[in-house]
């Protein structure tokens, strides 16, 4: 049951998912940056993949080495992406995300164990981590994109 609640929380069924918040969004807009925010709604799906996939590399990667913050974990702030890096960020948030539930799901690993290379941390807590971090991001994009007024008009 714990198994399958952590799972949930790292894919964010109880409340907006992502990919609720990037259906639809109009490719016009990727690279607007919303009044008073220093960054576009690409730079921070970008952010959210970056940051997600150095969880996963930390449980995966024996050889792990600390990204530099903030460097590693934002584009730069005059970066701009096309209609293919769109695409090739939500493909890989997704499919890294698929990677941690099939972590939270097997049942051979221990949740509340330490990880193999980082024993001062457990499983758990880098799954809770990475949903906290997912839910929080994913919930800015919706307030952004209810700025942007770049919601259909149907919702």
């Amino acid at each position: 049951m714990v198994r399958a609640e952590v799972r949930n929380l790292v894919h964010g069924p109880s409340y907006m998912t992502f990919d609720d918040v990037v259906a639809g969004f109009p490719m016009k807009h990727i690279n607007t940056r919303p009044p008073n925010v220093p960054y576009t709604p690409w730079h921070l799906l970008e952010h959210m993949r970056l940051a997600q996939r150095d969880i996963l590399e930390y449980v995966e990667d024996p050889d792990y080495r600390l990204p530099s913050w903030p460097e590693d974990y934002w584009p730069k702030a005059d970066e701009r992406a096309d209609a293919r890096a769109w695409k090739k960020t939500i493909a890989g948030f997704r499919r890294d995300r698929a990677a941690l539930e099939k972590i939270a799901a097997n049942r051979k690993i221990e949740l509340g164990a330490p990880l193999p290379y980082a024993r001062q941390h457990t499983f758990i807590r880098e799954l809770l981590i990475v949903a906290e971090h997912n839910a929080y991001h994913i919930g800015e994009f919706a307030i952004l994109r209810q700025v942007m007024s770049t919601w259909p008009r149907e919702r």
